[in-house]
């Protein structure tokens, strides 16, 4: 006799749930997308299903990992286990809207928050708030990835943000069998997230399992060395999922369907007990991990235009220190005689960032003429609301100026150069020497070239104590994003011949190498 496989057995709950949600399929399973209540905190979205009630126990999970591991599914299924829906009522509910996400995909890089509450005592003791990333590693490059950092730091900050974690998830297949480059770059990018006493609370959700024990899985994280929490045997503690809730349901199917639906419960199980014997981190550490990184960014950028200005300068002092040697006489005796110079100054240019974020834009120094938050100042809507303004002062510009000198707006400071004609008086007001002949004013021409060396030093010493602040207080440093940045700081180090440091900093950028960052940029698009 043939099964009647339309129709299961519906709860009273499911069927309140069914009422106010969308039929995407008829199935079965048939398949529900929930209408939740949707808010927005200033450009940050959070979703919402229930009321929040003061008292409860609520624990949260993030989940990150590499675009294509399932993570969407996952999110559903934690909905579905929370709201206690059964194999046998044959439906299956959406919180995730698979449509929408895809239409903006290419445009956003948004963290979405969810929150399920009301369903305390179905399955769970607790509600559920679930932080979805976007998935690491995609067709959108390296940038993208930076760009979900400060999603993060933009939620951690928020006053009606997320405060605190029970768990990270990190979302793997349970397929994988081996540290591909990719994989590698994806796992330091999560790990580089998070302070050091996050360690214990990250585990690892493995999906599209097959129920056989995942063991090239957990030999390929284990080669990895993921700081994660461990089991007794000194494993990562993971959880076996498989992706199959969706699939059609017939007769030769249904067996199979049900053993994968309770493989998954097992795990959901599981997974709540460690939630229930899992405390609640506060975000502290790994704020000062995030602000770090975002202040390290933006003083390599501004150190990287700095050390090409000063050079420019240096040049533009030799050029003038051969010309007035060449003329010493002339100017001396003829006070109205010129000659041509090379000098650098700067200008506004125009800045778009090309991204969806509504303050994108450049916080930047009217005083020193210096960007000192460019590119990726996306959260501000003013410069003293910037991630690298501390105290009312900037972190980053050469005079570390109070923030009333700072704007944010869509334009950025650009050095160019022009040849001008210029008598003793005019050189002498420009490199602010009180001289009276050209054999004083070279010598103040030299000191000016050893205090742009030395400003050099100090503002390579200050990006310096941003890898040490990271180094303290970071699960790693090391990752493919901020390998470019100690490259630039071990060169000028070499120059310096500072080998202490030096050998700090290749201690920490030792495990990546150029030919692994040329094929991540390849992978990814970058160039």
């Amino acid at each position: 006799m043939a099964m009647n496989l339309n129709r299961g057995k519906i709860s009273a709950g499911s069927e309140d749930i069914i009422s106010a949600s969308e039929l995407l399929r008829s199935g079965p399973p048939a398949i529900y997308q929930l209408k939740p209540d949707k808010q927005l905190i200033g450009t940050l979205k959070r979703i919402r299903i229930g009321k929040k009630t003061s008292g409860k126990v609520n624990k949260t999970i993030l989940l990150v990992g590499e675009t294509g591991t399932g993570k969407s599914t996952l999110i559903n299924a934690l909905v579905n286990h929370a709201m206690g829906v059964k194999f046998e009522e044959k439906v299956w509910f959406q919180i995730v809207e698979e449509e929408d996400r895809s239409q903006t995909e290419s445009q956003t890089s948004d963290v979405i928050v969810y929150e399920i509450f009301g369903f305390e005592g179905k399955t769970l003791t607790f509600s559920l708030t679930i932080i979805d990333t976007p998935g690491y590693g995609d067709t959108r490059g390296l940038k993208r990835d930076s760009i979900v950092r400060q999603r993060l730091y933009d939620w951690f900050w928020t006053e009606d943000g997320v405060q605190e974690i029970n768990v990270v998830g990190l979302v793997v297949k349970a397929t994988e069998n081996r540290v591909s480059d990719r994989m590698r770059y994806i796992l330091d990018s999560v790990m580089s997230l998070f302070g050091k006493d996050l360690e214990n609370n990250i585990v690892t959700l493995m999906t599209h399992s097959v129920g056989m024990p995942p063991r090239n899985a957990l030999l390929a994280l284990e080669a990895a060395e993921i700081k994660c929490a461990k089991n007794g045997n000194g494993q990562p503690v993971h959880f076996l999922f498989n992706n199959c809730q969706t699939d059609p349901r017939d007769e030769e199917t249904e067996d199979a369907l049900k053993n994968a639906w309770e493989q998954t419960e097992k795990g959901l199980q599981k997974f709540a007990e460690f939630l229930n014997q899992t405390g609640p981190q506060k975000l502290k550490r790994t704020k000062e991990v995030l602000i770090a990184q975002i202040r390290l960014t933006a003083c390599i950028h501004n150190l990287q235009e700095r050390i090409k200005s000063a050079d420019k300068k240096k040049e533009e002092i030799e050029k003038t220190k051969m010309k007035l040697q060449m003329h010493e006489k002339d100017l001396n005796n003829e006070k109205n005689f010129t000659i041509e110079v090379t000098e650098e100054y700067k200008v506004l240019e125009s800045y778009d960032g090309g991204s969806w974020f509504i303050f994108d834009g450049v916080t930047r120094c009217n005083v020193c003429e210096e960007n000192c938050h460019y590119p990726g100042c996306t959260v501000a809507w003013d410069a003293s609301w910037c991630e690298v303004m501390s105290n009312g002062s900037c972190t980053v510009c050469t005079r570390q100026c109070s923030v009333s000198h700072h704007v944010k707006d869509k334009q950025r400071y650009v050095s160019k150069t022009r040849t001008v004609k210029k008598t003793l008086n005019g050189i002498m007001k420009r490199y602010e020497a009180q001289v009276k002949d050209t054999s004083s004013l070279l010598d103040v021409l030299d000191s000016k070239i050893q205090l742009l060396e030395a400003e050099i030093k100090h503002w390579v010493d200050s990006a310096f104590s941003h890898v040490l602040k990271l180094r303290d207080n970071a699960l790693i440093v090391k990752t493919v994003s901020t390998s470019a940045y100690l490259d630039i700081l071990i060169k000028k180090m070499k120059e310096e011949g500072d080998n202490h440091r030096v050998q700090i900093l290749e201690e920490i950028a030792g495990q990546v190498d150029e030919g692994d960052i040329d094929l991540l940029r390849e992978t990814f698009g970058e160039t």
